[in-house]
């Protein structure tokens, strides 16, 4: 059953590659007639965890592993490590929010970082795990070498886009009233009102 098992980590691999790009797409834009905090679409992405983990984790519990919801006794380890992992894949989506947004939203050098980060830090992780006196393959090494250096070979050759400055008639458009900019207030108070304060 290998073939589900790779089927499925390369759906991981999909969605959390896909993840950076539409966490910069969350962002106002600069051709946006309103802008919003980069920490807005966060709420957003912690409630999209908690609805797919809670009623996907209760189906695939009830449905296909036939599992009880008892998390006492001989349970409390699925409760204590699943709450720590969840805590950690929260973080981990404050953290890529936070480098997104120091990256002015160009995930395409982000990304590379953080998975290549993930997996030099599995290997280590699973290197202190091992029982005393067991031996590592010195090819784990090079592989870390490997990813560290592609990389730095993806971050620094993937095309990285740049918003498009908003031209100033869009800008005169959207400000004034009845505009493009719909119901939404113009950005910034008028001469006029600001004579009549």
């Amino acid at each position: 059953m290998k073939i589900y098992a790779i089927l499925s980590a390369l759906a991981v691999a999909f969605c959390w590659g896909m993840y950076g790009s539409a966490l910069a797409n969350a962002r106002s834009s600069s051709d946006s007639p309103v802008t919003w905090g980069p920490f807005k679409p966060y709420i957003f992405v912690g409630m999209a965890y908690l609805v797919v983990a809670i009623i996907g984790g209760s189906l695939m519990m009830k449905f296909v592993f036939k599992d009880s919801f008892d998390y006492s006794g001989g349970y409390a380890p699925a409760r204590t490590w699943g709450f720590l992992a969840g805590c950690l894949g929260a973080f981990g989506a404050f953290f890529l929010t936070l480098a997104v947004v120091k990256a002015r939203g160009n995930a395409a050098y982000v990304m590379p970082v953080v998975f290549g980060g993930a997996v030099t830090v599995n290997a280590i992780a699973s290197y202190f795990n091992l029982p005393p006196g067991q031996r590592t393959d010195p090819r784990m090494w090079i592989g870390m070498l490997l990813v560290a250096v592609g990389v730095v070979l993806t971050a620094k050759f993937t095309p990285h886009g740049h918003a498009a400055k908003k031209p100033q008639a869009a800008v005169e458009e959207l400000a004034a009233p009845g505009g493009a900019g719909g119901t939404q207030p113009a950005p910034a108070v008028s001469s006029e009102s600001a004579d009549s304060n």
